[in-house]
């Protein structure tokens, strides 16, 4: 059991309010007068969610997109945002950080509305949080709603940050398509608004697949079955497309994609990849080629 594991019970018993969720999920559902305000955070802490030599505009788009997409797993739309921000002592290092921010937010209407600021001792690791907060007008998908006879799907290939990371930290120069899905995560907030009113279930895969959709299987009540895992051409190009290729790609973190239940009459209504189905009873199966896989130790990231 990770430390973040042991924490979270502690935590429940002053999250006891129902916009908390039972801290079930990655955001709280608070209604305010006639609408639902969705609110998350996110934390960044250097040499832990990011590279000291990735570029600052890259961290702070990244950190605009993790918190972007817990917003587009509940289909909501930003209404904005607040920054705490450790001073790194480097006033360009700190310039191009919010230039990238800025980017993110622009790009996806998230206006900052104010935050903190403050000055770390020399040599501790840079660390920056976000607070977004967005507006859900219609159903609110969680983790819990997956159904037995559901089909299983993701809004695109995973794996491929895993690998971008492996690449940038063999060489801070490295560029390409798995280095930007490392540094630039997209977001997925039109897909989310289209799924939120069909999806049983729903949730960013920020963590790995196998370790996402075993959440989604334990706060649903039900099995879950992995029967597929998508590559991308690029990741394939890189490292192939071996069964130990696709096991490494379910593990990897930082994908960011949509990971959703839904009942097996209805289409989804995004491009989506269908990796597997709900099931009566418990727990988590693979399978990879058609053959079940015994679980690895790890599932993929967990805190400590």
């Amino acid at each position: 059991m990770s430390a973040e594991s042991r924490f979270l019970p502690l935590l429940r018993l002053l999250a006891h309010d129902p916009a908390a969720q039972g801290l079930m999920d990655d955001v709280a559902v608070l209604p305010v007068g006639g609408t639902r305000l969705i609110l998350t955070s996110d934390t960044m802490v250097e040499g832990v969610h990011y590279l000291p030599t990735d570029p600052p505009a890259d961290i702070g788009w990244k950190l605009a997109a993790v918190n972007l997409s817990d917003l587009a797993a509940k289909g909501a739309r930003p209404v904005g945002c607040l920054l705490n921000y450790a001073l790194s002592g480097d006033e360009d290092w700190d310039a191009a950080f919010i230039a990238g921010l800025g980017e993110a937010l622009d790009r996806h209407a998230m206006p900052l509305l104010g935050g903190d600021t403050v000055k770390m001792p020399q040599g501790a690791p840079r660390s920056y949080s976000l607070t977004a907060i967005g507006e859900a007008t219609g159903p609110v998908p969680t983790r819990t709603g997956a159904q037995p006879g559901d089909r299983l799907y993701i809004t695109g290939p995973v794996g491929d940050a895993g690998i971008g990371l492996i690449l940038a930290s063999a060489d801070r120069h490295a560029a390409g398509p798995l280095v930007d899905a490392y540094r630039r995560p997209r977001p997925r907030l039109a897909e989310g608004a289209l799924l939120a009113p069909l999806a049983t279930a729903m949730m960013d895969v920020s963590d790995g697949l196998l370790i996402d959709a075993q959440r989604m299987a334990i706060a649903s009540g039900v099995a879950i079955t992995i029967d597929h895992i998508p590559l991308s051409s690029a990741l394939e190009q890189v490292r192939g497309g071996s069964t130990a290729v696709q096991l490494a790609a379910a593990r990897a973190g930082d994908d960011y994609e949509l990971l959703f239940a839904l009942p097996s009459v209805i289409r989804p209504p995004v491009r989506a990849i269908p990796v597997g189905h709900v099931a009566t009873g418990s727990g988590l199966v693979l399978m990879i080629d058609g053959a079940v896989m015994p679980l690895p130790d790890s599932l993929g990231w967990e805190h400590g």
